[in-house]
């Protein structure tokens, strides 16, 4: 057994986060949801599991997922191949929601006990698409979304990073406020993207 998929089973089987998940307001039970192989050459660093994808287990596999795809350009099957697409979220699992009905956070021993594993299997990636704040925070160092990614071409050049909103129902009135997100950014992105995916 190779080490990637002995990684991705160690992390599938993991349960730190049993006692945290059974005291929310889901109360639900862990379902981690690795997707990685050691050939990927496209990351997509995201936040952390939804309740739908929790039920199903397979990422983004949800409306979020339906704009992401939109937004890169991939079809379906490119997205879910793990030779080359790994979609490494900040937690594995779903968080639950709070008592009001909202996202709690990715648990940050999550990605303290799995993420640089994960990152060095991942030694071929060639470009990082970085989603939402979570992500960006741990993997640019940064804090402030918008700022971010309009900030896109540095992150491009210094670190072949792109990073993303979250492409939840939630970012649609920022999509409206912020028009070069569609008009300047998208294009650049589907281009890398696209160069990435027919890498041999």
């Amino acid at each position: 057994m190779n080490r990637p998929i002995a990684l991705s089973d160690a992390i599938e089987a993991c349960r730190l986060c049993a006692p945290r998940f059974a005291a929310t307001a889901t109360a639900h039970e862990p379902r981690p949801v690795p997707w990685f192989r050691a050939s990927a050459r496209l990351l997509i660093a995201g936040q952390a599991p939804g309740a739908r994808v929790q039920a199903i287990g397979e990422p983004f596999r949800d409306a979020s997922g339906d704009r992401l795809r939109l937004w890169t350009g991939l079809s379906e099957a490119e997205f879910y191949d793990r030779e080359r697409v790994a979609i490494v979220p900040m937690a594995f699992c779903f968080p639950g929601y709070d008592a009001k009905g909202s996202d709690l956070p990715p648990p940050p021993i999550c990605a303290r006990t799995w993420h640089a594993q994960v990152m060095h299997t991942l030694c071929r990636r060639e470009l990082t698409l970085v989603v939402g704040g979570a992500a960006q925070r741990w993997h640019l160092g940064t804090r402030s979304v918008t700022e971010t990614v309009a900030d896109w071409r540095a992150h491009l050049a210094q670190s072949r990073a792109f990073p993303l909103p979250h492409p939840s129902w939630r970012t649609t009135g920022w999509l409206k406020r912020h028009p070069w997100f569609e008009t300047e950014l998208l294009p650049a992105l589907r281009a890398e993207v696209r160069a990435v995916m027919e890498m041999t």
